[in-house]
C-alpha cells in the first residue's frame, strides 16, 4: 500500500509540474524584434508607398494610349477678312464677327524621347527611397527591443540571486537559533538575522514590481499582452561581424539612383517629341474662311513639338544633381566614421565585460569558502550575526557583479550587432 501510495503521488506531481509546464509562456529576443516591426504603427506605410508607387506607375504608362480632347469656343471680333474687289452683277459674301468652333481631337505619340519611361523610373526610386527611409525608422526599433528585453534578463538575474541570499540568511536564522537553545547566542543576534530577511524579501517586491513594468512597456512594442511570469530566453552569444550592412547604406544608394533618373531626365525632356493626331468638328467659320455657314471639318498629320529652352538651365541643372551626389557621399562618410567610432567603443565594453567575467568566478567561490566558515564560526557561538551577514552580503555581492556582468555582455555584442547591421 505504502508503494502504490508513492507511486501515485510522484505521477500526481509529475502530471502538476507537466501543467504548470504547459502554462508558462517563453519569448525570444528574435520573437520580439519580428513582433515590434510587423505590429509598429509606422510599418502599415510600406504598404502605402507600394500601392501609390504602383499608381502612379499605371496612371504615367497610361500615357502610351491614345488621348482625346474636346475644345469648344465662342467669339466676337471686332473686324474680319474681306475681299476688297467687287465683281459687277455678284455678290461677295461677307464673314460675321461672331463666330464659332467646337471641335475634338485625338493624339497618339510616336516618339516622347523617352518622358514616360523615366516619368515610371522617377516614381520608382522615389518609392524606393521612401520605403528604405521606413526601413531606417523600424530598425531603430532593434536598440529599443534590447534596452527592455536585457533589462528584463538582469532582473530575472537579481531575483535568482536574491532568492540564494534568502536561503543564507534562512540559514543563518536557523543556525542562530540553535544556538540561542544551547545557550550560546542573544536574542538580539536572531532579530538581526529576521530583520535582514524581511529586508531580501523587500528587495525581491521591488525587482518583481520592476520587471512587470519593463514587461508592460516590451508588450506595448510586440502588440501582445505579457504575463508576469513569462520567461524570456536568454540568447546565445551572437558572433562579432566586421563588415556593417546597416540600412542607412542601402538609403544613400537608393537617394544616388534616384539623382541618376533625375539626371536622365535632363537629357529626355530636351528632344523632339512626334504625334500622330487627327481633329473633327464644327465651326463658323469651318476650314474654309470664306464660308459663313455651319459646316463640319477634319484635319489630320503628324505633329512636332520640341522645347528649347531647356537648353537654357541644363548644365547647371545637371551641375546641382552633381552636387546633391556629393552631400549623399559625404553623409554617408560621415555615417560610417560615427558608425566605427560606435563600434570601437562597443568591442572595447565586450572586451572589459569579458576580462570581468573571467575573475567572477574565482572571486564567487573565495567568497563561498569564507561564508561556509563563518556560518561554522556562527553556530559554535565564535563570531556575532554581524560578521556572518557582512560575508553574505559580500557573497551576494560577487554574484550579483556575475549576474550583471554576464547580461551587460550579451547586451553589449547585441548592441554591437545592431550597430553593424550583422
Amino acid at each position: 500500500m505504502e508503494m502504490k501510495s508513492i507511486f501515485f503521488t510522484t505521477i500526481i506531481c509529475f502530471a502538476f509540474y507537466q501543467t504548470n509546464a504547459q502554462n508558462i509562456e517563453v519569448l525570444s529576443i528574435e520573437e520580439c524584434y519580428t513582433l515590434a516591426r510587423q505590429n509598429y504603427p509606422l510599418v502599415k506605410q510600406a504598404e502605402l508607398i507600394s500601392k501609390a508607387a504602383d499608381y502612379g506607375i499605371d496612371n504615367a504608362a497610361k500615357g502610351y494610349l491614345p488621348q482625346f480632347n474636346i475644345n469648344g469656343q465662342a467669339s466676337y471680333q471686332s473686324d474680319v477678312t474681306k475681299i476688297p474687289i467687287q465683281i459687277p452683277g455678284r455678290t461677295i459674301p461677307e464673314l460675321s464677327k461672331d463666330q464659332y468652333r467646337l471641335s475634338g481631337e485625338g493624339t497618339q505619340v510616336l516618339f516622347d524621347g523617352g518622358a514616360i519611361r523615366q516619368q515610371k523610373a522617377a516614381i520608382a526610386s522615389n518609392a524606393a527611397v521612401a520605403s528604405q527611409q521606413l526601413e531606417v525608422e523600424l530598425y531603430k526599433l532593434k536598440d529599443r527591443i534590447n534596452q527592455l528585453f536585457f533589462g528584463v534578463l538582469l532582473i530575472d538575474g537579481q531575483l535568482k540571486q536574491n532568492e540564494l541570499l534568502k536561503k543564507d540568511v534562512q540559514l543563518g536564522i536557523d543556525k542562530t537559533k540553535a544556538a540561542l537553545a544551547n545557550g550560546v547566542a542573544l536574542k538580539s543576534s536572531l532579530n538581526m538575522l529576521k530583520a535582514e530577511l524581511l529586508k531580501v524579501n523587500q528587495k525581491g517586491i521591488e525587482l518583481k514590481f520592476t520587471r512587470k513594468g519593463y514587461l508592460d512597456v516590451l508588450g506595448l512594442f510586440i502588440h501582445k499582452p505579457l504575463p508576469e511570469n513569462i520567461v524570456l530566453l536568454k540568447p546565445v552569444r551572437p558572433s562579432r561581424g566586421a563588415e556593417i550592412h546597416r540600412p542607412e547604406l542601402s538609403l544613400y544608394e537608393s537617394q544616388r539612383k534616384s539623382l541618376d533618373v533625375r539626371e536622365q531626365n535632363i537629357a529626355v525632356r530636351n528632344l523632339p517629341r512626334f504625334n500622330l493626331f487627327l481633329q473633327g468638328g464644327i465651326g463658323r467659320p469651318a476650314l474654309n474662311m470664306l464660308d459663313n455657314s455651319v459646316e463640319p471639318f477634319a484635319i489630320g498629320g503628324l505633329r512636332m513639338n520640341w522645347p528649347l529652352s531647356g537648353f537654357y538651365t541644363s548644365k547647371k541643372e545637371k551641375a546641382i544633381i552633381e552636387i546633391n551626389r556629393k552631400e549623399i557621399d559625404l553623409q554617408k562618410e560621415s555615417f560610417l566614421l560615427n558608425t566605427n567610432f560606435m563600434v570601437k567603443q562597443q568591442n572595447a565594453e565586450i572586451d572589459k565585460q569579458f576580462d570581468l567575467l573571467h575573475t567572477d568566478d574565482e572571486i564567487i567561490a573565495l567568497r563561498v569558502s569564507i561564508k561556509e566558515s563563518f556560518a561554522a564560526q556562527l553556530e559554535n557561538g565564535v563570531i556575532n550575526t554581524s560578521d556572518y551577514l557582512r560575508e553574505v552580503n559580500a557573497e551576494d555581492q560577487a554574484r550579483q557583479s556575475k549576474v550583471i556582468h554576464e547580461i551587460q555582455l550579451l547586451m553589449a555584442l547585441y548592441n554591437r550587432q545592431i550597430t553593424t547591421g550583422n
